[in-house]
């Protein structure tokens, strides 16, 4: 058992990750090793503030948001590490680059799906494995599943 509890958060979302996108799983990684040298390290870790790097990371996933990027794709885009990006990234808005391209591929599937496209076609497009993966974050999100805000919709 641990005593350290943002290690053992940064251990659990490592673990749940595991069922996410490679983008998910590179950050839970990082905020796992973020822990571990917060843990050993007797220096403040520096946290990086909005910069020219963010905003380009932030442009590749407006571009590719179903794409399934890793956070190697968005560091060489931004032109530093991915452990750089990543604190910077949460810095300048304040959610993981991860979570930022689902909510992406969540307005995505809301807009399709207020189309009229099913919502198996929705997860696809938007950039989720499947479709009870979008209902999974959907619900999560708005609070209602696809069908139901299809219903809601009409």
């Amino acid at each position: 058992m641990l005593e350290d509890r943002t290690l053992a958060d940064a251990l659990r979302s490592l673990h749940a990750s595991l069922a996410e996108g490679r983008l998910a799983q590179d950050e839970a990684l990082h905020a796992t090793v973020r822990a571990l040298v917060r843990r050993a390290s007797t220096r403040p870790l520096r946290s990086h503030g909005p910069s020219a790097e963010v905003r380009q990371a932030r442009e590749l996933l407006e571009a590719a948001y179903a794409e399934d990027l890793r956070a190697d794709d968005l560091a060489e885009a931004a032109g530093c590490s991915r452990f750089a990006l990543h604190r910077a990234f949460v810095a300048a808005y304040g959610v993981a680059p991860s979570d930022y391209q689902r909510q992406l591929r969540l307005r995505a599937a809301r807009r399709l799906l207020a189309e009229g496209h099913p919502p198996a076609e929705a997860a696809t497009r938007s950039g989720f494995a499947d479709q009870s993966h979008l209902t999974r974050w959907f619900k999560r999100y708005y609070g209602l599943t696809p069908g139901r805000f299809v219903h809601a919709a009409r």
